[in-house]
């Protein structure tokens, strides 16, 4: 049902939503149906206890804080690709809420792909919710996970934000189901989103249970341009044990369930079901009415092949023997759902190009080396790892600077072919990054990094490296920029480690 601005209409059509459901629940089902389910999902209201990880991702302390925060009005969704951990989040949250004495039967966990959840309405369930376990206008954690699956759910949260705040609510969704379409009418001011991301290094590490070194938390990227040669030496060192976990996090990357695993064929097939199966195969298909899927299919395998590099539409077009317009509408769909970044140009001075030739990247590298079948191997093959750490690092900028809400775009000179991977630029920053993960990798006057730096003068620049032995900082003549040559695992480790410190 489509949210309508028209008074009446908006009523008539919601009394028809309603009524309808209404008959499903009298004719197809009754309570003591929905009524186990819902007991099954909250085991906490029978005093059982709910089996919950004891690792917290960095999105469970956001999103707790902003559950505690009384003057935010807004439901809080939970947005990322699939198996992140965002259905963990939300036990974890409820988990969190009955320890700290809340009642138990205040919290409510829903997961609205259920199949019987499937057949009727949000205002339903709270319906019986209320009429046969929990009084009605009393405080209610409503945690609803992969709302996409309920019918009409835009209306429902908009009418439990804006008229019923007793209500405090977490949602997720695989794909970003907030699509900014549907929200330009019912949803305007009504949510939070807060990203949640493949782990990042850091949490790849502890997750695991690794043996993590105790890095302080002034290490952290920009003070590290005010460190002596010898303690940008003395911090290579003590990371250095974290290099070999850095070469698995690159080949498994940083989803959850397959980190922990040793089996790399069975991380690869579980990756390859969860992105082809579920998300290409089946959310496409339900949240967006994809027909072809098999073009789909085709262009994503396209991505994993050139990801990082620069997409022409019509060449991509051609290729794939489809239309330019085809190729951009799934472009715009793999998007929503979670599953790669687009990097657009800009010119010297931070304007956007007038013709926007944009790169695209895999939102973790590991997808790419699911669907291509890459194993170790490709830590010998020196252009495979450029274009994955490419990947894991703009990963990392994404998750860390989110919060300045940057403009992330690429440098590219076409005349010369000099190119700076990665720019992050808000209003009181423009940070360049050039991935150089090689040997012996050298900062070139004539190289794209430095072209940049001269025309742009920022204060700070990075060059980020393999080796730890290149961990320093630099200077050229008549540039006022400094540079760090810095190690990708140390780089990526870092950021994470500053961006858990600041949630805590």
């Amino acid at each position: 049902m489509d949210f309508i601005y028209n008074k009446y209409k908006l009523y008539f059509v919601f009394i028809y939503y309603k009524s309808e459901n209404i008959s499903i629940l009298n004719d197809f089902l009754n309570k003591s149906e929905i009524i186990p389910v819902l007991h099954g999902f909250n085991l906490w209201w029978s005093g059982r206890a709910a089996s919950v990880p004891d690792f917290r991702r960095l999105a469970f302390a956001t999103a707790r804080n902003y559950l505690g925060d009384a003057s935010l009005r807004r439901a809080i969704l939970l947005s990322g690709p699939r198996r992140v951990g965002k259905t963990t989040i939300l036990r974890q949250v409820a988990v969190d809420l009955v320890e700290r004495g809340e009642d138990p039967r205040s919290v409510l966990y829903l997961s609205l792909d259920h199949p019987l959840l499937k057949l009727v309405s949000l205002r339903d369930i709270l319906g019986l919710y209320h009429e046969t376990l929990y009084r009605e206008g009393q405080g209610v954690t409503l945690l609803l996970d992969e709302i996409q699956y309920s019918s009409g759910w835009e209306t429902e949260i908009k009418l439990l934000v804006d008229h019923q705040p007793h209500y405090r609510i977490i949602a997720t969704g695989s794909a970003s189901v907030i699509h900014r379409e549907r929200l330009a009418e019912s949803g305007v001011g009504r949510w939070v989103t807060v990203p949640v991301p493949t782990l990042s290094f850091y949490e790849f590490v502890h997750i695991r249970g690794e043996s993590a070194p105790n890095v302080p938390g002034s290490r952290r990227l920009d003070n590290l341009f005010s460190m002596t040669q010898t303690e940008l030496a003395g911090l290579a060192a003590q990371l250095r044990p974290l290099q070999p976990l850095f070469q698995r996090y690159l080949l498994v990357g940083g989803f959850p369930e397959t980190a922990r695993l040793e089996n790399i064929e069975l991380c690869q097939r579980l990756l390859r079901e969860d992105v082809f199966e579920r998300v290409l195969k089946r959310d496409m298909v339900a949240l967006f009415g994809v027909r072809n899927i098999n073009e789909l299919e085709r262009l994503f395998t396209y991505l994993c092949l050139n990801t990082g590099g620069i997409l022409a539409h019509n060449t991509c077009a051609r290729a794939l023997e489809t239309s330019a317009g085809t190729v951009a509408n799934h472009l715009a769909l793999l998007k929503q759902a979670n599953l790669i970044y687009k990097l657009p140009p800009e010119t010297l001075g931070g304007k956007k190009a007038l013709k926007a030739r944009n790169k695209y990247y895999l939102v973790d590298a590991a997808l790419r080396n699911a669907m291509l079948l890459r194993g170790e191997e490709i830590y010998s093959n020196a252009e495979e790892m450029g274009l994955i750490v490419e990947t894991t690092v703009l990963r990392h900028l994404y998750a860390y600077y989110y919060h300045d809400t940057p403009e992330i775009a690429y440098w590219r000179d076409a005349a010369t072919g000099r190119e700076v991977d990665i720019i992050v630029r808000s209003p009181a920053y423009a940070l360049p990054f050039e991935i150089k993960y090689r040997e012996k990798p050298e900062l070139e006057e004539r190289g794209g990094l430095v072209t940049w730096c001269r025309a742009e003068q920022p204060s700070q620049a990075y060059l980020v490296t393999r080796r730890d032995s290149d961990f320093s900082v630099l200077q050229r003549e008549g540039l006022p920029t400094r540079f760090l040559k810095v190690p990708a695992h140390v780089l990526c480790y870092l950021l994470g480690q500053t961006e858990n410190r600041n949630q805590a």
